[in-house]
């Protein structure tokens, strides 16, 4: 079964960067979307990025020209980069693997927390 580990959240300052990394321990086809997701203190997890086999993208219109998502088929890993970070960008946030068949991982979540 595929698992999924987040890394590289922590503490930064209002306008800074931040990038989080997704590691498959199982196999991650190139097919399967991958995405990244956050939730905010008493919020509803929302979507944040996905990036497709064809390595296009799509981004919600809050981190549109802050965050980039990439992938790295080689190494079954998915990243967010995150610049000019906001403290609304406080939240947990979560790597999502989706696959044509309806399956869906997620990981376990890394914290990000924005303050000055």
């Amino acid at each position: 079964q595929v698992q999924l580990v987040e890394s590289g959240g922590g503490l930064v300052q209002p306008g800074g960067s931040l990038r989080l990394a997704c590691a498959a321990t199982g196999t991650i086809f190139d097919h399967y979307v991958m995405a990244w997701h956050r939730q905010a203190p008493g919020k509803q997890r929302e979507f944040l990025a996905r990036i497709f086999s064809s390595g296009s993208t799509n981004y919600v219109d809050s981190v549109k020209g802050r965050f980039t998502i990439s992938r790295d088929s080689g190494k079954n890993s998915v990243f967010l980069q995150m610049n000019s970070l906001k403290p609304e960008d406080t939240a947990v946030y979560y790597c999502n693997a989706m696959s044509v068949d309806g399956d869906s991982y997620w990981g376990q979540g890394t914290q990000v927390t924005v303050s000055s």
